[in-house]
């Protein structure tokens, strides 16, 4: 399991100061070497001075390559709404479901003055320092997060940089640093309907140097891993910048999530943003396919995606978050049939899949935003869809976050309108998605090379070769998903790689002992049996006896507990049986 040290550098970091250790204590041991005191001192001073440097080159990327991200939102998570709730009820169940990091909703306590609803909204800051106490304590908090850290998940927490309650602590203590109007009194941000909230002035420099430090005791204090920053667009670009170098010189494998759309966020410095694009409220892409019965917009998208964003820029989907789920509906009414295969869609593409409260128990209401409105946990499903893409993610390398050779190649097929076929490989892994985004079962037939091989299905558990001639029935709003390589046992790579005839090649090292190697490759998916003989014909050990995909496999054999001598190998598949000789050597 992960460990950190003040919330500041995990088990890497760990790992090369256990080296110095070690190697300072040789160092000073081997007196008899006749090392003067200089070369004492120097040598672990240089290789120190080598180690920090090694592990201030780390970054998010260490750790963040193929984690899906979950938002929580504690206030509905449990009856008791509370940190020690959520993580003595809820993480173990987290962890099984392959969730890689968790982006915690503020945790600030909430304003009274000028309050929506009974509870008020997160985002309605009164103190920047202290936690709310509807949710527990700040040691409830470190709590939360040492035990994510257990459990090999991150946490980023969600942070209010633009605005604070009517009533914050810095409104007595620096009233000097908010926006006023003609008459000298707070003001909303200007633009929108947030009435409990009140505009901080960005032009005041001991703002900007109180916020970053604020942000900083944060990491210090409990060990987070990142933050997710609220309405972005609100607040200076320069200030932004400033803070994540300032971030990053303190932490530099932090990870900062910003809330917005473009280019520009990527530019100063934050590692990922939203793809509001795909969803956009009344104008994304999935709303457009669901109204339009046709992925061309789809298509659109993904090429503005590529010609914007280079591999190391982290983008995240969904098909719900917060603002989604209270102000513009749940999944299934917003898209009703569409909601599955949208959800393999964002998990798949490039970039990083989001996970909001509930979707994994098929949540199908809209959370009151500034009241209780506990999630209805139950048995759903989405947990295996979810859980299986999750690990899927993990595995494969295909759909790792930061890479621009995994971006992912869209199939083309018999019907263009109504498929959305795409092939993302990367290091011989490979995944293949067909979404059929329509009303009715469609036969598919696939154009073009890139995608033949053999493949295991994801979810079906089979194994298919798909060749020119392949079709394939993807029902209704249905999908498929195939892989090969990851943690599957299928590693075709290409159709170059699909073998034309069954062979045997002669084992390696040979003679041998004890173990040598054998390779073997079948040209059709079948019944395989792999045995070895001695020189009477008697069975001594079954290497292989199951059903293969075509491809080319090696098998490790082991003679510990056979004599040395010549033993015959022989390989059966499909008809076809091949023998050759090895000798055992001891």
């Amino acid at each position: 399991m992960a460990t950190y040290i003040y919330g500041a550098y995990y088990n890497f970091y760990i790992l090369l100061i256990l080296i110095y250790k070690i190697f300072l204590e040789i160092i000073m041991k081997l007196s008899y070497l006749s090392l003067n005191r200089t070369c004492k001192t120097f040598f672990p001073t240089l290789l120190l001075v080598l180690l920090t440097v090694s592990a201030l080159g780390q970054t998010h990327q260490d750790w963040s390559y193929n984690l899906g991200i979950y938002e929580v939102n504690i206030r509905q998570y449990t009856g008791e709404g509370t940190f020690n709730a959520f993580t003595e009820q809820h993480l173990d169940r987290l962890e099984d479901l392959g969730v890689g990091i968790l982006w915690i909703m503020p945790v600030n306590p909430i304003g009274q003055e000028n309050r929506l609803g009974t509870l008020g909204s997160y985002y309605s800051v009164q103190d920047y320092k202290a936690v709310n106490p509807n949710f527990g304590t700040m040691e409830d908090f470190k709590m939360l997060v040492q035990e994510a850290h257990e459990r090999d998940m991150y946490v980023i927490l969600d942070w209010v940089a633009n605005h604070t309650s009517w009533d914050n602590v810095l409104t007595e203590e620096h009233p000097e640093w908010y926006v006023k109007n003609n008459q000298g009194e707070f003001i909303p941000p200007p633009g929108t309907n947030w009435s409990d909230v009140i505009e901080l002035d960005y032009s005041n420099q001991d703002l900007r140097d109180y916020m970053i430090e604020t942000l900083k005791f944060w990491v210090d204090s409990t060990g987070v891993d990142g933050f997710r920053f609220d309405a972005v667009d609100f607040v200076p670009d320069d200030f932004w910048s400033d803070a994540v170098d300032s971030l990053k010189s303190q932490k530099p494998d932090i990870f900062l999530l910003a809330e917005s759309d473009g280019k520009k966020w990527h530019d100063l410095g934050f590692d990922m943003t939203f793809g509001w694009g795909l969803y956009g409220f009344d104008n994304g892409v999935l709303l457009d396919v669901i109204d339009n019965s046709s992925v061309t917009s789809l298509s659109s998208y993904v090429a503005h995606q590529k010609s914007t964003y280079n591999g190391n820029d982290y983008r995240m989907y969904f098909t719900s978050n917060h603002d989604i789920n209270s102000w513009e509906g749940t999944t299934l009414e917003l898209f009703d049939s569409a909601a599955k295969p949208f959800a393999v869609l964002t998990a798949t593409f490039n970039g990083m899949p989001l996970i909001y409260s509930g979707q994994e128990a098929g949540l199908n209401e809209r959370l009151s935003f500034f009241d209780k409105d506990e999630i209805n946990w139950k048995s759903h499903p989405n947990y295996s869809l979810y859980k299986t893409l999750l690990q899927l993610k993990k595995d494969n390398k295909a759909l790792w976050n930061g890479y621009s050779e995994n971006w992912l190649t869209r199939i083309f097929s018999n019907n263009n309108i109504k498929v959305f076929a795409y092939l993302r490989k990367m290091d011989g892994d490979r995944v293949f998605t067909i979404l059929n985004l329509s009303n009715q079962e469609l036969d598919v037939v696939l154009d073009g090379n890139a995608h033949l091989g053999t493949y295991k299905n994801v979810f079906e558990d089979e194994i298919i070769t798909i060749t020119n001639d392949t079709e394939i029935s993807v029902p209704a709003w249905g999908f498929k998903i195939y892989q090969s390589g990851g943690s599957s046992t299928v590693s075709i790579d290409d159709q170059a790689d699909i073998p034309s005839s069954t062979a045997l090649h002669q084992n390696y090292p040979n003679p041998f002992n004890p173990t040598t190697n054998i390779n073997y490759q079948v040209s059709k998916p079948g019944p395989v049996k792999l045995n070895v003989y001695d020189m009477l014909g008697k069975k001594v050990a079954s290497l292989v006896s199951t059903t293969k995909p075509l491809g080319n496999y090696s098998i490790k054999f082991n003679g510990e507990n056979l004599s040395s001598g010549i033993y015959i190998y022989r390989l059966a598949s499909e008809g076809t049986v091949i023998t050759r000789k090895m000798i055992l050597m001891k």
